[in-house]
């Protein structure tokens, strides 16, 4: 696997659909099985969904920490392997599932012996630790772990929803907090660590391996985190830390009512004064852990629907201007660098096209999009920089999206089936096949596709909030012979 050459392949998998006994997929063995995969597989990229802590619905896009890692894929048999943990601490009562992570179980059961595991490590802390502490308390740890402590003893309530010297973070309060959930605020802090040491091991060992990890942040920031109770300033919200206005998009042709996200929006002239200071750092902590870097709604950096808080729908809203350019130039001043995926997908302007492609920022192609309305993603419109899918994480598996009964869906399958030169037996591998040997530099597949799998083995399903990220699959079904393909199709297409 040349890292020279332009033509790479990767696939996409969130840690927590790994194998193990943990009822969660985990940063420790698994995760090394699956390098060695991608690498028998001729894959150069594994690429993750948000890796931060999850938020409503289990959802990694809605985390309470866009710097924070989420420590229900701390490896317990790892901490085990450094003496943090007795080994007959290690496993559940009863098995966890297999096929799924069940968060009501999988939540207690990890984050109670991580409590032991942290405890341990609190009262005899190692240098490591220390340093780690020190490295990232000023950035963002000494208010994740003040935010995570407080919103624990508030029963998980939203911070505007505390006493009003938490809301405002007066000092005395703070202070008066800092000592009284000291032991609360050293766990969520050893938490980060054990998360941060193992995250540092897996990317270690990928390059070690020639694979390169892809992450992904949200261009918007949950309203109940720490990002925003510390930095409420730099945010539109009024006095009692309720946004103003908050993020979407306006009604298009597949919603009347359009999408009313509901994060509070950025106050972008605050940004401007302290010269995108937070926006460094944010970037800063994910080009550390990662190679590359998707962008979600990128078309925000130019500008974003604001739509006001008292408004239930997305329709009142307003298009208003961010500062992509200024932005990235100071990003580009900071880091010489910016190895970012532009996710441009929807209804994407002239203006956002030419922020992207300023930057030399690469955008995203979905084949299951090309043969429908949009015809932008048919294969035959790809262009080189481009990070060609045959889905994403909100899509439908390729088996699921070929046997989806409703009606629109046959004259888009007769399409396919013509422009692929499919019989419709194997349709995945056709799919998987048109994104490898398109023009595109880069091409990213689910495993989902590369294993077969139908409509039961989909990640997401947008505007639904159940049953959502829990999907896992076993080691059985990532047989030799799929691997052996994956690798031929890969080889064939010059990646």
């Amino acid at each position: 696997m040349p890292e020279s050459s332009p033509r790479t392949a990767g696939i996409l998998l969130h840690p927590t659909s790994l194998p193990g006994k943990q009822g969660i997929g985990t940063l420790g063995r698994a995760s090394d099985r699956f390098i060695e995969a991608l690498t028998r597989m001729h894959q150069s990229w594994w690429q993750m969904l948000p890796i931060g802590p999850t938020g409503y619905g289990d959802s990694p896009y809605q985390s309470p920490s866009t710097f924070a890692g989420n420590p229900l894929l701390v490896d317990l048999e790892m901490l085990a392997d450094d003496g943090w943990l007795e080994r007959a601490e290690v496993g559940p009562k009863a098995p966890l599932p297999d096929n799924e992570v069940d968060f009501g179980v999988v939540i207690p059961f990890v984050m109670g012996r991580l409590e032991r595991a942290t405890d341990r490590l609190v009262a005899n802390p190692t240098p490591e630790f220390e340093e780690f502490c020190q490295d990232h308390a000023e950035v963002w740890l000494d208010d994740f772990a003040m935010f995570t402590a407080l919103k624990r003893t508030h029963h998980l309530r939203p911070w505007w929803e505390w006493e009003s010297p938490f809301v405002h973070r007066y000092p005395p309060a703070l202070a008066e907090a800092q000592d009284r959930l000291s032991t609360q605020i050293a766990r969520v802090k050893a938490e980060q660590f054990f998360f941060d040491r193992q995250f540092r091991r897996l990317r270690d060992l990928a390059h070690s391996e020639g694979v390169r990890l892809i992450g992904d942040i949200p261009i918007f920031v949950a309203h109940d985190s720490a990002d925003v109770w510390a930095n409420p300033d730099l945010f539109f919200l009024d006095e009692s830390g309720h946004p103003t206005v908050v993020a979407g998009v306006p009604p298009d042709y597949f919603s009347e009512t359009g999408q009313r996200w509901g994060n509070p929006l950025y106050d972008w002239d605050r940004h401007r004064s302290t010269h995108y200071e937070w926006w460094t750092a944010r970037m800063s902590r994910v080009f550390d852990m990662f190679d590359l870097v998707r962008v979600d709604h990128f078309r925000g950096f130019d500008a974003s629907w604001h739509i006001p808080a008292d408004c239930p729908t997305a329709v009142d809203g307003e298009w208003v201007e961010a500062p992509g350019i200024e932005l990235f130039d100071q990003l580009l001043t900071a880091f010489g660098d910016l190895p970012v995926i532009a996710e441009d997908l929807g209804v994407i302007t002239p203006d956002v096209e030419a922020l992207r492609d300023r930057y030399g920022f690469p955008g995203m192609k979905i084949l299951q999009f090309g043969f429908g309305t949009e015809s932008a993603h048919a294969p035959d419109q790809f262009r080189p920089n481009v990070v060609a899918y045959t889905g994403t994480h909100d899509n439908d598996t390729a088996v699921g999206w070929f046997e989806d009964p409703r009606p629109e869906r046959a004259s888009e399958r007769k399409l396919a089936l013509e422009t692929l030169d499919s019989d419709g037996n194997g349709f995945a591998w056709d799919l998987i096949a048109a994104v490898l040997e398109s023009v595109a530099d880069t091409a990213i597949v689910p495993l989902q596709d590369v294993l077969g799998l139908g409509t039961q083995a989909r990640m997401n399903t947008p505007a639904t909030t159940e049953g959502n990220w829990r999907w896992r699959f076993r080691w059985s079904q990532l047989t030799d012979a799929t691997i052996d393909r994956m690798r031929d199709l890969t080889v064939s297409a010059g990646r």
